[in-house]
């Protein structure tokens, strides 16, 4: 919803842009078009019907898709780099229980505390860099890394955004990949302009069968192929798809298995994987 064909992201930082936006919520065409993307997200996670779930709401604003989730049943703790428009969902007396918090540098919740998570137009802005101190990969890495860690096993993350172009698509699923998720994006209606929408779909654990789209069925029945990726990294593989022994993205993937044991290793750096010079 830019203003005068401008991103949100790229008028300022979010906790200033969306800072003024409490007319917005009470905006009827914006309650009715944040209520249809959190019941999606909430569809597409595929919660068990026999009981509540917790859920974890990322950018969760003034608690509009808190509204949902309570109205299903379901407990939900948001967070939100804004403190006006968590003040906004104060004054609303939402169910749920809030946390002012910049995700960029991760989510602070105990291992394995939520059955899901959802998030609706918020992933995106952790692609800019509003501070000299910002690296849009290592705090995309950060909050995908921690959130892997906060999610129960076999639960699902649904992130509905807005990506601004291939590039960012890719540097938003990469991280997640390199955080351990598996998964891809689900498009609905992607022929539709005004309808069109993107949830980033990712598995913990075992990976599940990625949702169809809405709208994806072709006149003849057949479907749009939607995007998809695992946690394997595709450069430097053998014959066999493994990665080449002691190669880089080898040693990459051992040091990142290392730390996901809580185990100390050493830092990334350009020259990790480079081959010695032999001595003379």
């Amino acid at each position: 919803m830019a203003v005068s064909g401008r991103r949100p992201e790229h008028r300022g930082p979010p906790e200033l842009v969306s800072g003024g936006a409490g007319g917005r919520t009470r905006s009827s065409r914006v309650v009715e078009i944040q209520s249809q993307m959190s019941e999606r997200a909430v569809e597409l996670l595929g919660l068990p019907e026999d009981r509540p779930c917790l859920l974890l709401d990322v950018g969760c604003g003034s608690g509009l898709s808190g509204d949902y989730i309570s109205n299903e049943g379901h407990y939900w703790i948001g967070m939100d780099i804004s403190p006006a428009m968590l003040d906004v969902a104060v004054e609303r007396e939402v169910e749920g229980d809030l946390l002012l918090a910049d995700v960029g540098h991760g989510i602070p919740f105990r291992p394995g505390m939520f059955d899901g998570c959802i998030s609706i137009s918020a992933v995106q802005w952790l692609c800019n860099a509003d501070k000299k101190s910002h690296s849009p990969p290592k705090r995309l890495y950060q909050f995908f890394s921690t959130l892997y860690t906060a999610l129960a096993r076999g639960s699902r993350a649904v992130l509905q955004l807005y990506p601004e172009n291939a590039e960012q698509v890719e540097l938003i699923t990469a991280q997640a990949m390199r955080a351990g998720f598996t998964g891809g994006m689900v498009v609905d209606y992607p022929n539709s302009t005004k309808a069109k929408k993107f949830f980033l779909c990712l598995f913990v654990g075992a990976s599940g069968t990625l949702p169809k789209g809405l709208g994806t069925e072709c006149a003849d029945g057949e479907e749009i192929r939607q995007a998809k990726f695992t946690n394997e990294r595709t450069r430097f593989r053998n014959a066999k798809g493994k990665s080449v022994k002691k190669s880089r993205d080898w040693i990459l993937e051992k040091k990142e298995r290392r730390r996901r044991q809580g185990k100390e290793v050493r830092a990334d750096t350009k020259y990790t994987g480079r081959k010695r010079r032999p001595r003379f």
